[in-house]
């Protein structure tokens, strides 16, 4: 069952968001840090959303949706900016269920198209990605460090 997260399950999404912030070797990872910054992103929000995936009542797995713009395509696209899944559920169907979710729930806000990026070395999740109706694209994803954090 997808469910978004608000005020009621967000302490069943913040163990998911600690091991996924874990898995991408992130440093202080802090628990109140993550309450205040996931608690902005309920399903009425504008910002985007998170959605929570349950099995047999467990919180296993997550998903989170940021808006964006593209200028060159003059148009709204969705950011499938977390995926995150534990790892006995991997390669079990959770993190595509999750992530055509996510499709429809950008469709729904108006976005043309849902995007994302993954580490290079994250193959099990490339799997995935490469079996969906997806392309890979042409653009290099660079960083550029504001000085105020990580």
């Amino acid at each position: 069952m997808i469910e978004p997260v608000d005020n009621n399950n967000i302490d069943d999404l913040l163990p998911l968001v600690r091991a996924y912030q874990e898995f991408y070797g992130a440093a202080d990872i802090n628990d109140e840090s993550n309450r205040a910054f996931f608690a902005q992103f309920s399903e009425n929000s504008e910002s985007g959303c998170q959605f929570l995936f349950r099995r047999d009542g467990a919180a296993i797995a997550f998903a989170t949706v940021y808006f964006n713009f593209s200028s060159t395509l003059a148009a709204k696209v969705g950011v499938l900016n977390d995926l995150y899944t534990t790892p006995a559920y991997r390669s079990s169907g959770v993190g595509r269920e999750l992530i055509e979710h996510c499709r429809q729930f950008a469709q729904r806000r108006g976005a043309i198209r849902l995007q994302w990026l993954t580490a290079t070395d994250n193959l099990t999740a490339q799997r995935l990605y490469d079996s969906l109706d997806t392309r890979k694209s042409d653009w290099h994803f660079y960083t550029y460090s504001t000085g105020t954090g990580p």
